[in-house]
């Protein structure tokens, strides 16, 4: 890899269910990946402005509480703040409903209980990648 992918894994709102986000920012950690991980119950203003300062590829958010429903704030504080290129995509459980809701605010994707953890690795590669290549054009 030519570069190291850097992803945020963090959880917005008040779920303080992290298992299943640190397992997810271990197994990226251990492909090569540079991680930064936020304990629980991050407010939005905040993740935005970690994200921005650590210039992040990709923005992972784990959910298990109904807390995926505010990351379309997410997604607009993001954009208000011109980092509309990072990558979102959410890890938890999110209905079927919820996330055609959240595939239409602009989450790359939405990955379920039961995913593969290489499967993610590979899609944060890729995504990292493709925002690398439009920030720093050939």
């Amino acid at each position: 890899m030519a570069f190291r992918p850097k992803v945020l894994v963090t959880k917005i709102g008040l779920d303080g269910h992290d298992r299943g986000s640190r397992l997810v920012a271990a197994h990226l950690r251990d492909a090569g990946m540079e991680v930064v991980y936020t304990p629980p119950w991050q407010e939005i203003a905040a993740v935005v402005k970690l994200a921005q300062e650590e210039d992040v590829d990709v923005i992972g958010v784990s959910s298990l509480a109904t807390d995926h429903l505010i990351v379309p704030r997410l997604m607009a504080a993001l954009r208000e703040a011109r980092l509309d290129d990072v990558v979102v995509i959410v890890g938890g459980i999110v209905p079927d409903a919820d996330e055609r809701a959240l595939l239409d605010a602009g989450v790359a994707r939405v990955f379920h209980p039961g995913s593969s953890l290489d499967d993610i690795a590979a899609f944060v590669r890729d995504a990292a990648a493709r925002v690398r290549a439009a920030r720093f054009p050939a």
